[in-house]
């Protein structure tokens, strides 16, 4: 009795009660469900076999799904967190106290960035099979693969299988965290020992608020790199001349990329026989064959899937291993120059803003990161243009200023002035009379307001683009149509820039003149004048939205009312041709008038 108080002291004190009971939960009921079926088949229970078979497939899904869902995404965040603390000079006992004020949110948070961990290793994998030859990955499964269902894997393979798959797994992801993360950090703090740790401390006294930089870096910078083509191009380039690289050196290159001329071949021998078999099926089937050749064909349809064959050379096995060690190196490096050429670009350009404030690395990182990919981008336009000769050159960079110049413009406008008065507008109506006291004066930060104002314009956006059709959504529809090279500068300007600058203002200064320029000449107190200057946004703004209630209720009230009439009063809607009838009708009279 005191060891099983023990152990549930034990499990309530890690904060894993919610994992951990869940999961021998689940074990307990498979157990009872597999002694229960044996038990079934021992009394030649048919029927009740049968239902707690389905029983213990459901469980047993379950449970692999909350062990690969939920416990292996935990343990590679954790483990990224554990090996990554000297990154950010953190410590074991750091984490155990954050995981104590806030267990949930640090599991959360641990859970979260393991799923993104497996999800971008599995993207990478899926780049990988896109390059190399089919079969050299497989030892992993493809998740492109249309046999591939993993929940019948799941019914029909057992519990030992799927345990060594799981432990493969941890091993496996756990070896390419210390490859990657670990030994790069120790190797950076023993060549620069400056550059670390990274700064990730929020200081609510910075001159440039953390919330603008987040909403910066989500809204701007992130964006601009997942959405772009390019990147997933460049690294499949890289990819693709790394395996070159290593297939000529280690005499592999058929084993990672195949034989060209095989494929060719292969290729030729696929067409005869699809010429072949299409003159067969053409041809007229012999009675009884039919049934046959059909599963004949959709046994055979596909042949093998997922293997291509591939030149062996000598010493095969210490050529893969030299491989393998070629891949740990080339991994190393990759991950020392992604730990320190952004964040170092980051720092070097946020010390022009910001001066020698510091600043969230994860800021100084997406700022570099963004620098590198438009340089990069650069030299691979260049080099494009340079076949083309100097002329092409100077016409293409003649182009692109003065598209960068009308980008610039429409950018100060659209993503500088209009978010700024949005912010500002915000401010004024929702935080300030909300968060200040009317003894109180409220400060404004117009970084603060740019920033959420960035983030209230998308949103703004994108309902307007989701509402139905109005001048504003016609507008915008038209500046996405044409894109940053068909850019229209006058029609930007004209149509959508000026009108919603001009409402935003309006907005702005109607409240204030009123408030301070024709409220202090109808004698009132000083305290009036203060209730009148804070309050005067909302008031403002509720009678706005009570006007426009009342205004689309008063449009709803006439259609019903015509609806109403129509249906009542009205006895049909058709369209009549007149002329058609009197036709008819001077042909009738003139037949009855031949009859008389």
């Amino acid at each position: 009795m005191v060891t099983g108080a023990k152990s549930c002291w034990a499990v309530r004190a890690s904060h894993f009660e919610g994992l951990i009971t869940t999961i021998v939960g689940y074990v307990l009921l498979a157990i009872t469900l597999i002694v229960c079926h044996g038990l079934a088949a021992l009394v030649r229970f048919q029927r009740s076999r049968r239902l707690l078979g389905v029983c213990y497939i459901v469980v047993k899904v379950s449970l692999l799904v909350v062990v690969e869902i939920g416990v292996f995404p935990l343990i590679c965040g954790w483990w990224l967190d554990i090996c990554s603390l000297e990154m950010f000079d953190a410590s074991l006992k750091d984490r155990e106290l954050s995981f104590e004020s806030a267990p949930g949110t640090t599991m959360f948070l641990h859970w979260l960035v393991g799923m993104v961990y497996v999800f971008y290793f599995a993207s990478f994998i899926l780049l990988l099979r896109e390059v190399l030859r089919p079969g050299v990955l497989w030892f992993l499964r493809n998740l492109n693969d249309p046999d591939f269902n993993p929940v019948q894997e799941m019914i029909h393979l057992p519990i030992y299988r799927h345990l060594r798959r799981f432990i493969l797994s941890v091993v496996v992801f756990g070896s390419i965290v210390l490859l990657m993360l670990w030994l790069p950090i120790r190797i950076i703090k023993h060549i620069f020992p400056s550059f670390l740790p990274y700064n990730v401390m929020l200081y609510s006294d910075a001159p440039v608020s953390e919330l603008s930089l987040e909403l910066l870096l989500l809204q701007v910078v992130l964006p601009a790199l997942l959405e772009q083509g390019h990147t997933r191009q460049w690294l499949k380039g890289l990819v693709r001349a790394w395996t070159v690289t290593a297939g000529y050196l280690l005499d592999l290159h058929s084993y990672l990329l195949g034989d060209q001329e095989d494929n060719e071949n292969n290729a030729n021998q696929q067409a005869n026989n699809n010429n072949n078999q299409q003159a067969r099926n053409n041809a007229i089937p012999v009675v009884g064959e039919g049934l046959h050749a059909a599963h004949q064909a959709i046994l055979q349809q596909g042949g093998p899937v997922g293997f291509q064959p591939y030149h062996r050379p000598m010493k095969f096995p210490l050529r893969i291993v030299l491989l393998v060690l070629f891949m740990c190196v080339t991994l190393l490096l990759a991950s020392l120059v992604c730990l320190t050429l952004p964040v170092f670009t980051g720092r070097w350009l946020m010390s022009f803003w910001t001066g020698s404030a510091k600043i969230h690395e994860l800021y100084t990182a997406a700022c570099g990161l963004y620098v590198c990919w438009l340089s990069i981008r650069a030299i691979t336009v260049l080099l494009a243009w340079m076949p083309q000769g100097r002329r092409v050159i100077l016409l293409k960079a003649q182009e692109w200023t003065l598209m960068i110049m009308k980008t610039l413009i429409v950018a100060v406008l659209l993503a500088g002035v209009i978010p700024l008065l949005l912010g500002l507008l915000f401010e004024l109506v929702i935080v300030a009379p909300l968060r200040v006291p009317l003894d109180q004066t409220p400060l404004f930060y117009p970084w603060q307001d740019w920033a959420l104002g960035v983030l209230h314009a998308k949103i703004i956006a994108a309902i307007t683009l989701m509402g139905p059709q109005w001048w504003l959504k016609t507008v915008i529809e038209q500046v996405y149509a044409n894109g940053i090279r068909n850019i229209d500068l006058h029609f930007i300007i004209r149509k959508l820039a000026a009108p919603v600058i001009a409402v935003l203002l309006l907005s702005l200064c109607i409240p204030y003149v009123i408030a301070v320029g024709i409220v202090p000449l109808l004698g009132v107190t000083m305290e009036m004048q203060n209730l009148v200057q804070r309050r005067i946004y909302p008031f403002l703004l509720m009678v706005v939205v009570l006007m426009g209630i009342l205004f689309f209720q008063i449009r709803q009230f006439k259609r019903l009312y015509e609806h109403i009439k129509n249906d009542k009063y009205l006895v049909g809607q058709r369209l009549v041709n007149y002329e058609r009838k009197a036709g008819k009708l001077s042909t009738t009279t003139h037949s009855s008038s031949v009859q008389e």
